[in-house]
């Protein structure tokens, strides 16, 4: 079994501003200074790391960047989900041999009429029997173009010993419970709304996989382990702070309103790949000022 509990986050692909190739130099010096919090890892290619925008080498060269600064005591799992099932097993075993310890697989959804429960089943199950390395589901947030999953094919899926756990993006504290209680034990639920990080603990969450970590890493981690060691009101004043630049930041504004922030916080954030469009002068200022609320700014000075 590999261990989940923690906050992992989901990291950004910088750019090169000239070549818009991926900035090898930009990511590791933004993984340096995230992993000098207590997080349990981190994931590439996922919805914040702009997945759908990059071809598969360079997913697989992420990986093999990231495992150069991620040490062994902590985890490393890339985003492999693709449209196909041969396609997906591809990208997971080329990611397990990049360094991935685990991977983070989204339903495909291109063909989304025809994503029956029992499609989904025998997609997830041919994936987890061929990936060299654990399976983490992906409710994919639903603002996207995604599937989202019924709780009883989750509870069916769990019981497969390649298919560790799953990242819920919902934010739905009943669903967090629901898969919580009624998987398999050992099964692991990772929540991904940064707005509802601490609830989710409280009904049974191991840790979380938050994009909101990479503008407040040491905030993020304190609420896991405020919550853990009974500390309640340390955890909820600390989701207080955290849950606004959640929703709006990253819930709101997506990649582009991360990576303004990121720049304003002094990591590489850079510009989005297009189609993407990076954030308005005016949306700028909007961020600093809730960066500024959060005490993020002061924090980072």
């Amino acid at each position: 079994m590999i261990d989940l509990s923690g906050v992992l986050i989901p990291v950004t692909t910088p750019f090169d501003p000239v070549t818009g190739e991926v900035d090898a130099v930009a990511l590791r010096a933004n993984l340096r200074r995230w992993l000098r919090e207590p997080l349990r890892g981190v994931v590439t290619s996922g919805s914040t790391g702009e997945s759908v925008l990059l071809d598969d080498d360079e997913r697989v060269r992420l990986v093999e960047l990231a495992r150069e600064v991620v040490d062994a005591d902590r985890l490393l799992v890339a985003g492999t989900g693709l449209e196909a099932t041969r396609a997906t097993v591809r990208l997971c075993r080329r990611a397990a041999a990049a360094g991935a310890d685990a991977v983070l697989v989204q339903p495909p959804a291109y063909y989304r009429g025809d994503m029956t429960p029992a499609a989904l089943r025998d997609h997830y199950r041919a994936v987890a029997d061929e990936s060299p390395v654990p399976v983490i589901l992906y409710q994919v947030p639903t603002r996207l173009s995604t599937i989202e999953f019924a709780t009883g094919l989750v509870v069916e899926l769990s019981n497969h010993p390649n298919i560790v756990g799953i990242k819920d993006s919902r934010g739905d504290l009943a669903v967090t419970g629901e898969l919580a209680a009624q998987t398999r034990p050992g099964f692991q639920v990772l929540m991904g709304s940064g707005a509802r990080f601490y609830g989710a603990l409280e009904v049974g969450a191991a840790g979380g996989i938050l994009a909101v970590g990479l503008l407040a890493a040491a905030e993020c981690a304190a609420i896991w382990e405020a919550q853990r060691e009974g500390r309640g009101t340390e955890a909820g004043a600390l989701q207080e702070r955290v849950a606004p630049v959640h929703q709006r930041i990253v819930a709101d504004l997506g990649v582009p309103g991360i990576k303004a922030a990121m720049d304003l916080l002094g990591f590489a954030g850079g510009l989005p790949r297009p189609p993407l469009t990076p954030a308005s002068e005016r949306v700028r200022q909007e961020i600093e000022r809730m960066l500024d609320d959060a005490g993020l700014l002061v924090a980072r000075a």
